[in-house]
């Protein structure tokens, strides 16, 4: 069979600015990192508590993997549940404040399992327009009836549920939404579900680690008590391991396990990865300074980006888009700023509307000031305040 319809699927999207390469990464993941055999400062990571190359995750994992070896060789179903698994998720409960958690292989996976094993024909989504590509596709599986508000729009959302029908009705949010920055008005959506009878499952893939008290998410950003809603979240961005978990009710950690097709048919986590994740958790719980440097390196840089007449999204989390518009443009100033060694990769459709391609830059605790002052000298060497998108 002749690749050629391939071929020219791929000349099509390099014609539109839109192809993707991989880019060859020879180091740990730090704020320094080598790209491509050179040495770059990195703003394009999600490791945001600059855990992923800690000693002590490094020795725990290492130790994980002499004890119990590197794989757990199947479903959870099948081989059975191992104690460390087990541990992570009662340590992921107490962390969110639910009644139960459960791990899965990743955050794509947790919300397709969340989502189809929920809800299903006869029951209504109501999702944010600007929800993760994850979310999307696990309401498109789920084969409920799914309703998008606007980006945020929590007035939408109301006339949605007074005119809306459905046995069972879910809203699904990000918590903080990852290419924009900003937060969703979860206090709002919390009160219109109960007015309306709604149950809430939030993605907390940026926020845990990163929001709340002790960076408890999204929930706790709003005092909101953590058995409000459904809470899915990952452990391989602040928490610098691999995998996620879903966070609730007893009741629906059960189902997931019962229905949930992406846990069921997918080999666990591997041990070392879980381990890592729950040392992470602890860390986070015993040392807040990690998170305080976080919020102080997020200042910093707001400051500095105002200083040059920037946009900024208006919330200060670690991620800042900095929006230029078409995809060339994006991929432009990406790679002018990589030849000064600061890499911020260009995001382009469908990962964010057309017109809308941007540069995503994403802070983590470990940058220092200098780092900071650096990246802020080469953006306002290329003029990036007079490409934004205003």
């Amino acid at each position: 069979m002749s690749s050629g319809a391939w071929q020219t699927e791929l000349d099509a999207l390099r014609a539109a600015g839109l192809h993707r390469t991989l880019r060859r990464v020879d180091s740990i993941q730090a704020p320094q990192i080598e790209v491509d055999g050179r040495r770059v400062l990195q703003f394009a990571s999600n490791n945001y508590l600059d855990l992923a190359s800690h000693p002590r995750l490094i020795a725990a994992s290492q130790e994980a993997a002499h004890y119990f070896g590197t794989s757990a060789s199947s479903s959870a179903l099948v081989c059975g549940h191992m104690g460390v698994h087990a541990d992570l998720e009662e340590a992921i409960a107490h962390f969110k404040g639910s009644e139960a958690a459960l791990v899965l292989g990743s955050g794509y996976l947790a919300n397709q399992a969340l989502l189809t094993a929920l809800v299903g024909a006869g029951d209504a989504i109501f999702s944010d327009a600007l929800n993760h590509a994850s979310i999307v596709d696990g309401c498109r599986l789920s084969r409920a009836s799914v309703y998008i508000y606007p980006h945020g729009d929590v007035s939408a959302l109301e006339r949605l549920l007074q005119t809306t029908a459905g046995d069972r009705r879910l809203i699904v949010t990000d918590g903080l939404f990852s290419m924009d920055g900003d937060i969703a008005p979860l206090d709002r959506i919390c009160d219109l579900a109960d007015r309306h009878g709604a149950f809430i499952a939030v993605d907390d893939a940026h926020a845990t680690g990163v929001l709340g008290d002790g960076g408890r998410g999204t929930l706790s950003h709003f005092g909101i008590d953590g058995s409000r809603a459904i809470t899915m979240g990952t452990l391989g961005k602040a928490l610098g391991s691999y995998g996620a978990f879903v966070a609730g009710p007893r009741a629906v950690i059960e189902l997931l396990i019962n229905r949930g097709r992406s846990f069921i048919y997918s080999t666990a986590l591997p041990p070392p990865v879980v381990v890592a994740a729950r040392l992470a958790i602890q860390m986070v719980e015993d040392d807040p300074g990690r998170l305080q440097r976080l919020r102080e390196r997020i200042a910093y840089l707001r400051t500095g980006l105002e200083g040059l007449g920037i946009p900024l999204p208006r919330d200060p989390t670690p991620i800042i888009p900095i929006v230029v518009g078409t995809a060339a443009a994006a991929t432009e100033l990406s790679a002018a700023l990589l030849d000064d060694h600061v890499w911020i990769p260009a995001i382009r459709p469908p990962t964010v509307p057309d017109g809308a391609s941007r540069l995503r830059l994403s802070l983590t605790a470990g940058h220092s000031e200098g780092q900071l002052d650096y990246l802020l000298a080469c953006l306002a060497r290329h003029g990036v305040a007079n490409r934004c998108l205003r």
